[in-house]
């Protein structure tokens, strides 16, 4: 039987990326200061994010494997079966995650209680080590959280937990059909109800007549097309809807357009001239540890 193995996914801090480009602490803390910033709070962040770390390490089952990743390194680590994952960060890193697992329970660790919102990353991680027990054992609450996909034609796809973004590669004018009905626009996002309370919702604002849009654990979605021109030649009768499980957004491109979930632009689908895209519910499910 293979040991399960802890997968720690975190982030670099800011203070990391000061000095990757400034070099020296000194040099980082110089230019905070002409800007009338402290270095101080980015240290106490950077400090917190590795004593959570720290924790998460030292409370991992006798036995287990481990392993530890920063989100830029995700899409080259192959996540196995008997994987649970521990991110350690912000919500939005368990978003940027889940895309490449399949049924993997998260476990999300919020480094600095009270500054998150930790919808995602609930726990702290002085509980981290029941938690991984817990897992193991079959004794731990798990929520599914509903995904979005785009299929293209030629069988690639892509998942998503918050949203799923449709569109030119340097957000300039889109050109497409979807439902048939040619368009230019900003693009089209299409969004879960984990992603409801963020870019959708903001969408959502700037509408007099808007869709429901789902809660966290509806497996329904939300779609919105951003700023459709008309034109003699482009329409704006198709701009918003839901989708039901097993119903699809059918777009064909007319233009080389990108696919990108939950900000990770960088891991994108690349659509070319007369390609069909189908964007749907996710038969795969987010496994959150609560």
């Amino acid at each position: 039987m293979i040991a399960p193995r802890a997968v720690l996914v975190h982030r670099r801090s800011e203070l990391d990326l000061l000095l990757e480009r400034h070099s020296t602490r000194g040099q980082a803390e110089f230019f905070l200061r002409s800007r009338g910033r402290d270095l101080q709070p980015v240290q106490d962040r950077h400090d917190a994010l590795h004593e959570a770390l720290r924790q998460v390490e030292a409370g991992i089952p006798g036995g287990w494997r481990r392993a530890s990743v920063e989100r830029a390194d995700l899409p080259r680590l192959r996540f196995d079966p008997e994987d649970v994952v521990v991110a350690v960060g912000q919500d939005g890193l368990v978003a940027n995650v889940a895309k490449y697992l399949d049924g993997q329970p998260v476990i999300g660790v919020d480094p600095e209680p009270g500054l998150n919102p930790g919808v995602l990353v609930r726990h702290s991680a002085a509980v981290s080590g029941d938690l991984l027990g817990r897992v193991t054992v079959g004794r731990a609450r798990i929520e599914q959280r509903t995904m979005v996909e785009a299929v293209l034609d030629d069988g690639q796809r892509l998942r998503a937990l918050n949203e799923l973004y449709l569109g030119d590669a340097g957000h300039q004018s889109a050109r497409y059909r979807l439902r048939g009905e040619r368009q230019s626009s900003s693009g089209i996002l299409v969004g879960t109800g984990t992603g409801s309370t963020g870019w959708c919702a903001s969408l959502a604002r700037d509408r007099a007549q808007v869709p429901e849009l789902p809660g966290p654990l509806d497996e329904s979605l939300a779609w919105f097309v951003r700023e459709a021109w008309p034109s003699p030649f482009t329409g704006t009768t198709q701009t918003q809807g839901s989708l039901a499980r097993g119903d699809v957004l059918p777009v064909v491109a007319e233009a080389d357009l990108v696919v990108f979930g939950d900000g990770l632009e960088s891991d994108r689908l690349q659509v070319g001239w007369g390609q069909q895209i189908e964007v749907r519910t996710a038969s795969q499910h987010l496994s959150v540890v609560v």
